[in-house]
């Protein structure tokens, strides 16, 4: 079981370390080597989980969907919204995301399916979903609007980049939405519909990361505080002070701390005076 851990572990680095090459250099510009130097892994590992960088560069794209998830139960428009909501975050926050998104753009098929063939088959569920539940048009067809809504996605994003650095794709994304959603929607639900998403990612991240923050500033003042010796002296300084209050009440020369508790108050003092 350790050997198989060890080994997904090492597949997870390799891919992980895969995405922020791609991210930066493009599928041709990247270089296995500096794949290995991000992952720390050898050439040997690297080749014994994949056969060439075409299969890791195959991976990225297979995982990037992953990014994202569809509520199945509620609106399925508003589902369909908030998971390009969810991935508009990722392609600022995730490398994954940008680079399965650049490798996409670039052409990378690899023999394979076409690379925006998952989000248009989960889109057109989404859509069929909503038809079932009377949000969408009947006379819409699925695959047809999904087709439109990914290239859509798709081109937005590139002008957000050029333009924002991506910094204003989640507005842009909504504006995408209230464009579309009327030719595809009842006008009732669209007046239910967010399309900006039901969550602002950006702030639920920021909630995140000072919560983490807060509790790590918490647990390094714990440790210090459990650390430093002027508290430990105290502490000890302390005993020592009750024990030194328990020997006042007089005790004689060979007697022990407990024979001197168990005499009335008073006694050493008297066989002090005897002495």
């Amino acid at each position: 079981m350790a050997k198989q851990a060890r080994a997904v572990q090492t597949w997870r680095s390799i891919v992980d370390a895969a995405a922020s090459v791609f991210d930066d250099y493009g599928y041709e510009r990247a270089a296995i080597s500096e794949i290995l130097r991000r992952a720390k892994v050898t050439k040997g590992a690297l080749y014994f989980h994949f056969a060439s960088k075409e299969a890791i560069a195959q991976a990225i794209m297979d995982e990037q969907t992953s990014t994202v998830e569809f509520e199945q139960e509620g609106s399925p428009l508003q589902s369909l919204v908030d998971g390009g909501q969810q991935f508009a975050f990722a392609l600022r926050h995730n490398a994954m995301a940008r680079a399965g998104t650049r490798l996409s753009i670039e052409g990378v098929f690899l023999g394979g399916p076409h690379p925006w063939s998952d989000w248009i088959d989960a889109t057109a569920r989404m859509l069929e979903l909503g038809q079932e539940r009377g949000e969408v048009f009947p006379q819409i067809d699925p695959m047809v609007s999904a087709k439109i809504i990914v290239a859509s996605f798709t081109g937005i994003q590139l002008v957000s980049e050029a333009d924002s650095g991506r910094a204003d794709l989640r507005e842009q994304v909504a504006e995408m939405w209230r464009h579309i959603l009327p030719s595809i929607a009842h006008p009732g639900v669209i007046a239910h519909i967010k399309p900006e998403g039901r969550v602002d990612l950006a702030a639920q991240a920021r909630e995140k990361a000072e919560r983490e923050e807060q509790e790590a500033r918490s647990a390094a003042a714990a440790k210090d505080a459990a650390s430093d010796p002027a508290t430990d002296a105290a502490s000890r300084s302390g005993g020592a002070g009750l024990r030194g209050g328990e020997s006042s009440r007089g005790m004689r020369a060979g007697q022990t701390a407990d024979e001197a508790d168990e005499e009335p108050a008073g006694a050493g003092v008297a066989a002090g005076g005897a002495v």
